[in-house]
């Protein structure tokens, strides 16, 4: 694939109305993604660290561009994601990075890290993704 490409994916993405509440920033190249997030209390759940959901947004998000960087024709869609929720964050900037380590005509799989602001992990996960019949077109955000 191009740049171009993975500026239109980039464009896609931030447009997507749940990105204005999380306010991720997400970087697109060829079969890797990285996203920042800023942790914010109304992320947290009732013991005061941020809750999965962000977790899984981050990890899913930069595996599913991963993967999607190799399709320019279809959106992917998530088949199945594993995560492992390895230490609370309360603060900070956290830090995603996915990469497509399997690719065939109909399955790619991608593996997703996540940091904090100091560079500990904490979490990991991996999704399974396959292209749909959504063509990516101005439609959807991919101009």
């Amino acid at each position: 694939m191009d740049a171009e490409h993975y500026r239109k994916l980039e464009r896609m993405y931030h447009q997507a109305p749940i990105n204005a509440y999380f306010q991720p920033k997400l970087h697109v190249s060829d079969r890797q993604a990285t996203l920042t997030l800023t942790v914010r209390p109304e992320f947290f759940h009732a013991a005061g660290a941020a809750h999965g959901v962000v977790y899984f947004k981050a990890l899913d998000d930069v595996t599913f561009f991963a993967a999607q960087s190799v399709e320019d024709r279809f959106f992917v869609v998530t088949v199945s994601f594993t995560i492992y929720f390895l230490r609370p964050v309360s603060s900070g900037v956290i830090r995603a990075v996915g990469r497509l380590v399997h690719e065939s005509p109909r399955l790619l799989v991608a593996e997703g890290t996540l940091f904090d602001e100091r560079e500990r992990l904490i979490g990991h996960g991996s999704g399974t993704f396959m292209p749909s019949k959504v063509p990516l077109s101005p439609e959807i955000g991919y101009r």
